[in-house]
C-alpha cells in the first residue's frame, strides 16, 4: 500500500513545471476507425531532422502543467498534412513555452493517415505536388481528427477544477494542418466543446471543415510567412478576413521571410519572434497576465 508520503510525492511531481500527464481521449477505440490495426511510431531520421509521430489511431492530449497555473489554457495541434505530427517543433516546445507564461497545454496527438514505411517524412513528401489527390486522401480523415479536437476541449472544460482552469479561458492553436485543425474545430463545435480563442498558425484553408462562425466573441492570432513554400500566405489572409468581416477581434502577422513550418525554431530571423507577439496578444486579450 502506498504511504501518504509517496502519494503526496507523486502528485508534487505530477504538478511541477513541464509535468506531463497522457490523456487518453476515448475509452476503447476511437470510433470511426475501429478497424484500424496499424501501431502508432516515432521517426527522428529524416529530412528534416525533427521527430514525428505517425500511424496514430488511439487519440491523446498530453498535460504539461506550469508550477503556477494562471486559470488559461492552451490545446496544442501540430501540424504534418495530416500523415505526420511534428511533435516537438509544433508540439511539446509551445507547450513549455505556454508554461513558462503560466498556461497550462495539452498537446494534441490526433488520428492521420496511414504511413506504410518507416520513413513517414518521405513517404509524405512524395505526395505532396499534388495537393488535389493528398486532399482525397486526407477527406476521410480529417471530420476524426476534428471530432479528436472537439473531444480535447470538452476534456479539458470537464476537468477544470482538477488543472485548476478558467472555463473560460481554453484556448486552441495548430500548425499547418494543426492549423486546418483548429479552424475545423472552431466552426464544427458546440457550447460544450468551442474553445474561448484559437490560432492557426500557417493554415491550409482548402481542407477545413465547418463553415459556423462562432456568435460568441471569440478571438483569433494568425501568423505565417509570405515566403511560405506551399503558398498558405493567402490562406491565413482569407482566414482574418472572415473574422474581420464577422466583427471577431483578429490579428494577423505577416512576416517576410520563414517559409513553412518554421513552428519554434530560432533562425535569427523575424519569424523567431511570433510567439512573443502570441504572448503580448495573449495578454491583450486578458488571457495572460
Amino acid at each position: 500500500m502506498k504511504t501518504l508520503l509517496s502519494i503526496l510525492l507523486t502528485v508534487g511531481f505530477l504538478f511541477s513545471t513541464n509535468a506531463q500527464k497522457v490523456i487518453s481521449l476515448y475509452e476503447g477505440k476511437a470510433k470511426g476507425s475501429e478497424n484500424w490495426t496499424w501501431e502508432e511510431a516515432i521517426s527522428e531520421k529524416n529530412i528534416f531532422n525533427t521527430k514525428v509521430v505517425y500511424n496514430v489511431s488511439s487519440p491523446t492530449i498530453t498535460a504539461y502543467l506550469p508550477e503556477k497555473p494562471n486559470g488559461t489554457s492552451v490545446i496544442v495541434a501540430p501540424g504534418g498534412a495530416f500523415h505526420t505530427l511534428s511533435i516537438d517543433n509544433e508540439g511539446t516546445d509551445v507547450a513549455k513555452w505556454l508554461n513558462s507564461k503560466g498556461v497550462t497545454a495539452f498537446v494534441l496527438k490526433y488520428r492521420v493517415a496511414r504511413s506504410f514505411t518507416d520513413d513517414p517524412v518521405k513517404e509524405l513528401m512524395g505526395k505532396m505536388g499534388n495537393f488535389k489527390a493528398l486532399d482525397e486522401e486526407n477527406a476521410p480523415v480529417i471530420p476524426l481528427a476534428t471530432q479528436d479536437g472537439l473531444t480535447a476541449v470538452k476534456y479539458v472544460r470537464d476537468h477544470v477544477k482538477e488543472f485548476n482552469l478558467d472555463p473560460k479561458k481554453i484556448g486552441f492553436m495548430g500548425f499547418s494542418a494543426g492549423g486546418t485543425l483548429t479552424i475545423s474545430v472552431i466552426y464544427s463545435a458546440d457550447d460544450n466543446n468551442r474553445p474561448n480563442f484559437v490560432a492557426p498558425i500557417y493554415a491550409y484553408e482548402n481542407a477545413i471543415i465547418g463553415t459556423n462562425m462562432p456568435k460568441e466573441k471569440t478571438p483569433i492570432f494568425i501568423a505565417v510567412a509570405s515566403d511560405d513554400q506551399l503558398g498558405f500566405m493567402p490562406h491565413s489572409i482569407n482566414i482574418y478576413r472572415k473574422w474581420f468581416d464577422a466583427k471577431q477581434p483578429a490579428e494577423l502577422h505577416i512576416y517576410e521571410k520563414g517559409g513553412h513550418g518554421f513552428g519554434m525554431r530560432k533562425t535569427g530571423i523575424s519569424t523567431d519572434g511570433w510567439i512573443d507577439n502570441f504572448g503580448n496578444w495573449l495578454k491583450m486579450q486578458g488571457y495572460l497576465q
